[in-house]
């Protein structure tokens, strides 16, 4: 399936920016069902520094610089993808085996996947969610069929419901209201995975969705979606199954579907990491700008049916995304001499070389664009 991808995010700030440097996570992944066949970057008023440069995940990281005053920011990420459908692997592998494998060993052999394991700011390690797991994990069962019957439960238990959640909401305050959106789902998914010893990853994305009957679809009414992947070691031939590869497998509890490479071919994988603070699509720090308003508009459809007149649309424009503004009084922005990053509540801002932002920025009276999150 070709498919066609706008994204377009505005911030409105009051009084004007003095300067600003950005990092966006907008550029769709290459990957085996997956073609990136064209993308393109919009961004004013225009930046006077850019570079692309690839993560430790393989995500395309923008990095941008604004030194002129500005009141509001606005950066348009236009892409067409090709998709292909998934299924399911054929790799029954014991649950129980999985997690002996990621327990240390003298001697054991490196395994990539093994860091995916670790808790992660935003998907933590805890017995709650252990304990919410342990019913999908009878002994002996295979990790994708637990890995599912999770999936499933997750589904049918939790209410999705916007704007009951926060960027920053911790996963555990999710699991114990049963309610919240996408991003709070795959943090829940991946944080039990990750309580259970298994490996687990947070996946930012897109999914092509249909208008209600008897109505038209309309451009911006879209949003970024977020699912989670479990990774199953590939396995040696026996008399009972063929040898199989290993791989991760795609899982959406907001959709109750799964699937390897990915759920389907209506879905656009964007970026992966460890949760939501590796790969948030838009954050940023900023000087001046007391209060800003967070305005975000996404479109994805078949490249068959996207109008050659898109200014003809405009007027039809709807974001039923985010709109999250944020007030805050003028302060020094720092903690302890350093920065606090805002998508990690009490965690030291790093070394601008390691977040991808200038060395050479003034630090001074720096505040924090609120993050984009993953709503749909």
């Amino acid at each position: 399936m070709k498919l066609a991808i706008t994204h377009e995010t505005v911030y409105d700030y009051r009084p004007a920016v003095e300067t600003a440097q950005h990092m966006a996570y907008l550029t769709p992944l290459n990957t085996s069902n997956q073609q990136l066949l064209s993308h393109h970057l919009e961004i004013a008023p225009q930046p006077t520094q850019t570079s692309d440069t690839v993560d430790v995940f393989g995500n395309t990281r923008h990095f941008f610089s604004l030194q002129v005053p500005h009141r509001r920011l606005r950066v348009l990420a236009s892409s067409e993808v090709l998709t292909q459908p998934g299924a399911l692997p054929h790799n029954m592998i014991a649950w129980e085996l999985v997690r002996e494998r990621f327990r240390y060993h003298a001697g054991a052999v490196f395994d990539a996947a093994n860091e995916f394991v670790f808790a992660s700011s935003m998907a933590p390690h805890h017995n709650d969610f252990a304990s919410y797991a342990r019913p999908s994990f009878p002994p002996g069962q295979s990790l994708l069929l637990s890995s599912l019957d999770l999936m499933h439960r997750i589904y049918r238990d939790f209410t999705y419901e916007s704007l009951s959640t926060e960027v920053n909401t911790p996963a555990l305050q999710a699991l114990a209201q049963r309610k919240g959106v996408c991003q709070d789902f795959a943090h829940i998914f991946v944080a039990c995975l990750r309580s259970m010893g298994l490996a687990a990853r947070y996946v930012s994305g897109y999914l092509l969705t249909a208008p209600a009957p008897g109505t038209v679809k309309l451009r911006g009414s879209d949003a970024s979606h977020a699912w989670a992947s479990v990774y199953l070691p590939g396995q040696l031939a026996s008399d009972e199954s063929a040898a199989t590869e290993p791989c991760w497998v795609d899982l959406d509890p907001t959709n109750d579907r799964a699937g390897w490479p990915s759920p389907g071919e209506d879905y656009v994988t964007l970026a992966i990491g460890r949760d939501f603070s590796d790969v948030s699509p838009m954050r940023g720090v900023i000087h001046g700008g007391a209060s800003h308003v967070l305005t975000v508009g996404v479109t994805v459809e078949p490249v068959e049916s996207v109008k050659p007149d898109l200014d003809a649309e405009r007027g039809a424009r709807q974001s039923q995304t985010q709109m999250q503004t944020q007030n805050q009084s003028q302060t020094q922005g720092q903690n302890q001499g350093q920065p606090t990053d805002a998508s990690r509540p009490g965690q030291p801002w790093a070394p601008f070389e390691a977040r991808g932002l200038s060395p050479n920025a003034p630090l001074g009276d720096w505040r924090f664009n609120r993050d984009e999150a993953n709503e749909r």
